[in-house]
């Protein structure tokens, strides 16, 4: 597959890229691009989530009334989690959300959504640029020029790049990632990939 490369200024250089048919059109599995996702988005969890239960709750632990004979229901402290104030039944405790997938999934997972993108016309090349000065305008202009001002955008690059990454920090919707941190769930949660000359040529070896 062939994509045109672009400038900074959103024209055409006349120039073609060429995508690895081997990242960019495999045959996708959505249950790997699912998995990947979820493990993507349970490591965010911090899992510091707690409730008090019935043992945890400041409360008199003795019987309310007798077992018996007072015409009610039978009823033990003020803590029992039938009433108001008392502790919660199986109540969140802290826990870590993190689980493990297989390296050669992941990578599935990782070309299928690139292969979804493609397929989708999605996926932008550009050659490699810098900006001389971090400035919020500078990307704005360049996201513009390429008619992505309005939508979500993942800018892919080949190495960390500290003018490019400070001048869209503050760009609503806009994300930077180097070539290496390429991941499904980025991938997927943007309406637009643009790839550098260079982030192409290690996303191709992926």
């Amino acid at each position: 597959m062939e994509l045109a490369i672009y400038n900074i200024k959103g024209e055409d250089t006349g120039r073609k890229a060429q995508l690895n048919d081997q990242v960019f059109a495999v045959d996708a599995n959505e249950h790997a691009v699912y998995l990947d996702v979820k493990q993507y988005l349970a490591n965010q969890r911090q899992g510091t989530h707690k409730s008090k239960e019935r043992s945890e709750i400041s409360g008199s632990t003795r019987k309310l009334h007798k077992q018996k004979g007072g015409g009610g229901a039978r009823i033990g402290d003020i803590n029992s989690p039938v009433l108001v104030g008392g502790g919660r039944v199986f109540g969140p405790r802290p826990r870590d959300y993190r689980f493990k997938l297989n390296k050669k999934l992941k990578a599935l997972a990782r070309r299928s959504a690139l292969t979804y993108k493609a397929q989708d016309n999605q996926i932008i090349v550009v050659e490699d640029f810098n900006f001389e000065a971090p400035k919020t305008k500078e990307f704005v202009n360049f996201t513009k020029n390429l008619q992505l001002a309005d939508k979500k955008v993942l800018l892919v690059l080949k190495d960390q790049n500290k003018n490019v990454y400070l001048s869209a920090r503050n760009v609503p919707g806009a994300q930077i990632i180097t070539a290496s941190d390429v991941n499904t769930y980025s991938l997927l949660n943007n309406k637009a990939i643009i790839l550098t000359e260079g982030s192409l040529e290690v996303i191709n070896n992926l």
